[in-house]
């Protein structure tokens, strides 16, 4: 009798494993499609000497989730998250023809109207998709199943990003129109309409709020919900180290891109695989997560992962001093060791974002989660755009970002000692 409750948990998880699946292919089609187009279009746009094309297409990319996460949040509740994330499945097929004939011709309007389309989807996506987790699971593999999502998404960036560095290299010319770019444009287009396909297959479960209101006041309604949050101190500390979580990890990504090809004369194959090597440290540290952050105190992994983070980036400034020989390998192995302790800072903080809500307001509170990340995120477009004016360097853009991390590490260490002690 004692193991009942055990063997229906675990007769639950060997059930969802199919419907699982078809989650995680769905989420690793779109998200390989976003990165691919994404890292090929910046590649472009520094060989062209144009890297304020960077912050302009961060903008552009990150300011649906600010305007629309209200109504993003609403559809999750309101309707069954399997059909709308159909739609914005379809949605993303729309902004990759888009962004094809914006590679083909080389229209840098055509591309940022594409990532304009491509954030939207991407707003209306994951509240549907990551509210479905609790849904599938019990609370208790939430973060396992989270852990095992981040790693499906981090190969997807891998894939994504390497395989642009690699068809970026291509050359060539099939008429007037460079062989990388008719690559691209194929691939995008092609990529996304298989993602539609497998989105048939992902879990229909009944709306969990059929009676939602539309927020018709937009961010103003987020502003409301990221008020609500504040009344959970432990959810609002979430939130808030998410946000610098996705803030520092998107301006860390732009400057990575100019300190590869510009500071360092990388090819753009040996740039992307920078990238690379910190997903798989992502990937690494997503695992020790489900290790580490257990039990009622799972956040005690916070501030030593942050501060870790915060060592990796102080340690990229020295590396103009170091020679040659031996730069790209010591700049390999301190981006895996940051991609590990951003995984085991990243996963405990999204799954607790998902889990903590009652359920009728999951897509709101995600949605909400999402407009301060990437809020977060939109600052880095900016904040990249001052570094260049500035001329800064970028391994001195890297002392920056790890002292404001250093400063974020103590603050959580601070704040959530006395959440310990309140418990």
């Amino acid at each position: 009798m004692n193991n009942q409750p055990n063997d229906l948990l675990k007769e639950r998880i060997r059930k969802a494993r199919g419907k699982f699946a078809a989650m995680a292919a769905t989420y690793f089609i779109g998200v390989f499609n976003d990165n691919f187009f994404k890292q090929s279009a910046l590649i472009m746009a520094i060989v062209a000497g144009r890297p304020q094309i960077q912050g302009y297409a961060t903008l552009v990319f990150t300011l649906p989730f600010i305007l629309f996460a209200a109504p993003a949040g609403f559809f999750a509740d309101r309707f069954p998250k399997r059909s709308v994330v159909i739609a914005a499945k379809l949605l993303e097929l729309t902004a990759m023809i888009f962004g094809a004939l914006g590679i083909y011709y080389v229209s840098w309007t055509l591309i940022l109207v594409m990532l304009g389309i491509e954030g939207l989807q991407a707003a209306i996506f994951s509240p549907a998709l990551n509210g479905s987790i609790p849904e599938l699971y019990p609370r208790q593999y939430v973060i396992k199943a989270n852990a095992i999502i981040r790693m499906i998404s981090t190969a997807a960036i891998l894939a994504g990003i390497a395989a642009a560095g690699f068809i970026m290299d291509k050359k060539g010319q099939v008429g007037s129109i460079p062989l990388n770019h008719i690559l691209v444009a194929a691939t995008v287009i092609g990529i996304s309409a298989i993602g539609v396909l497998i989105s048939l297959g992902v879990p229909r479960y009944p709306a969990a709020s059929p009676n939602a209101r539309f927020p018709w006041t937009g961010p103003i309604d987020t502003l409301r919900t990221l008020y609500e949050i504040s009344h959970d101190s432990l959810l609002a500390v979430s939130v808030t180290a998410n946000t610098f979580f996705w803030f520092i990890a998107s301006l860390e990504v732009l400057v990575i891109n100019q300190l590869g090809l510009s500071e360092f004369a990388l090819t753009a194959s040996a740039t992307s695989f920078l990238i690379v090597s910190e997903m798989v440290g992502i990937v690494i540290g997503g695992l020790l997560s489900t290790k580490l952050a257990t039990g009622q105190n799972w956040y005690r992994v916070l501030h030593p992962a942050c501060f870790t983070m915060a060592i990796c980036m102080l340690c990229v400034t020295s590396l103009p001093y170091i020679p040659d020989t031996i730069r790209t390998p010591l700049l390999t192995g301190t981006l895996l060791t940051m991609g590990a302790a951003a995984g085991v800072l990243m996963i405990p903080l999204e799954s607790f974002i998902q889990v903590r809500p009652a359920a009728h307001r999951k897509g709101a509170t995600i949605a909400a989660a999402n407009f301060a990340a990437f809020t977060g995120i939109l600052l880095s477009g900016p904040v990249t755009n001052l570094f260049n004016w500035l001329r800064i360097a970028p391994t001195k853009c890297f002392a920056i970002m790890g002292t404001s991390a250093m400063i974020m590490a103590l603050w959580l260490f601070l704040v959530l000692r006395r959440e310990n002690e309140n418990n």
